[in-house]
């Protein structure tokens, strides 16, 4: 699906397929073939001169493509036929120290996380936006009652601006993850043809530092070709976020739903929702959120097997985790695109909100009025008393407040005007406006520190 899901005319494309096109993967593995040039030469393993060849000739337009294909197709193999080639261009003697010491996954994958590095960027940028939406939603919908509902139901009244504030709280804790992984994630690796240093001995720590130093990174502790935790760790975040923006989705699909009608995705003049019915407006972007959060989680037992790996290296696993990643990433991007689309656009009715309310009669302020009443005949007898009445009102679909009225439990302790101004939503949404204006002031400042 991340290979095919159509950018949509208001959906500007965020760049991640962009990055994992397999020229963009070339260059970062060539950046870190630079870096391992350097370090070394740094450290006396190989001339100075050989490491500022090697870093003149290792940009991908100056290699010949036509080489590099003919001999993928005539190896089969990853990165040998882009190492020729970078050798040949740097030049005798000094293409003779390219790749030294190296084994293809050391390259292959530290060059990955810079391409994973460049797509977190993106997502904290398209993050930063989404949070920023969510900050004026929040505080337009602080004060705006609605139905809260809890097993599909009916449960007390609140706004939705809170319901906005528990997606920025979620979001900001994402952003949270993001960066404690960061240390653990972003690292070289430099150990060899089984991550023991043999190649390079005492040396082998300090070039892989200096390599990370040189890309930005930290340093693996032990340079092993087994280990993946970290990667699954990356795609594992990933599914929680799409988690979250798969939740959101879902939301606004069913309250854009006929019968709910609360809100509505944008849905700008000329969209056509049905070849056959005309009158369609659907939402297109809450499902493509839906679908692309879906594969995302999917990715994510791949990554978990995909650090089961044999012994000292395996291919097999290796070749899982970057389908895992480069999928989740793509598909990340897509989600989160359109998120920001939804959150910037989002239409609100109070209207429906305030009328669907009241489709139950005033019931759902039964917790206020059993609160009340029990504050004079103790909360067990009051919620028997309120229970009747509900249940009664409910079955035979009477008035709510008849129902109190009628009963001697109830009127002994309140008048018909007391129950009615209960019965009032707007009077009981707790500190609803309150955690929405809040979480409206930490979205901002989250959206700040992340694009400054």
């Amino acid at each position: 699906m991340s290979d095919t899901l159509p950018t949509a005319a208001r959906v500007a494309d965020p760049g991640i397929r962009a990055l994992y096109r397999l020229e963009n993967r070339w260059q970062a593995w060539l950046d870190v073939e630079v870096a391992l040039a350097r370090a070394q030469a740094e450290l006396g393993i190989i001339p100075a001169d050989a490491a500022a060849a090697i870093a003149r000739a290792a940009r991908l337009e100056n290699l010949d493509r036509a080489r590099i294909d003919a001999g993928l197709a005539r190896t089969g193999h990853t990165l040998v036929p882009l190492v020729w080639e970078l050798a040949r261009v740097a030049g005798d003697p000094h293409g003779g120290w390219v790749h030294w010491g190296a084994t293809t996954q050391n390259i292959t994958q530290t060059g990955d996380l810079l391409v994973l590095r460049q797509a977190h960027q993106v997502f904290l940028r398209q993050i930063a936006q989404i949070l920023a939406a969510m900050a004026d939603l929040a505080e337009r919908g602080a004060e705006m009652v609605m139905a809260g509902r809890t097993h599909g139901q009916h449960a007390v009244p609140a706004t939705f601006g809170y319901k906005v504030a528990v997606w920025i709280d979620e979001l900001i804790r994402h952003v949270e993850r993001f960066r404690q992984a960061a240390p653990r994630l972003f690292v070289a690796m430099l150990g060899g043809g089984a991550g023991t240093y043999a190649s390079l001995g005492d040396n082998g720590p300090r070039v892989q530092q200096g390599i990370g130093r040189q890309l930005g990174f930290g340093s693996m502790t032990v340079p092993s070709r087994a280990l993946a935790d970290h990667l699954a760790e990356n795609v594992t975040l990933l599914g929680l976020l799409a988690a979250t923006c798969g939740k959101i989705g879902r939301e606004i699909y069913t309250l854009m739903k006929t019968e709910f009608g609360e809100v509505e995705e944008p849905v700008p003049p000329g969209t056509v929702g049905s070849s056959t019915m005309p009158q369609k407006r659907n939402p297109k972007l809450c499902q493509d959120i839906i679908a692309a959060a879906a594969e995302i989680r999917a990715q994510v037992p791949l990554a978990l097997e995909a650090m089961m790996t044999e012994h000292e290296a395996d291919r097999t696993t290796s070749l899982m985790m970057d389908t895992a990643e480069s999928r989740a990433c793509i598909a990340t991007g897509d989600m989160l695109g359109r998120l920001g689309e939804v959150m910037r656009g989002l239409h609100l009715d109070p209207q429906r909100m305030r009328a669907n309310l009241g489709l139950g009669g005033g019931l759902i302020m039964a917790e206020a009025v059993m609160l009340d009443l029990g504050a004079a005949i103790g909360r067990q007898h009051a919620h028997d008393a309120v229970y009747d009445a509900a249940q009664d009102a409910f079955t035979h679909h009477a008035s709510f407040a008849d129902r109190l009225a009628a009963d001697t439990r109830v009127t002994a302790h309140m008048t018909p005007e007391q129950i009615g101004r209960l019965l009032d939503p707007a009077g009981y949404t707790g500190l609803c406006a309150g955690m929405a204006r809040d979480a409206a002031n930490r979205a901002r400042a989250a959206a700040k520190e992340l694009v400054s």
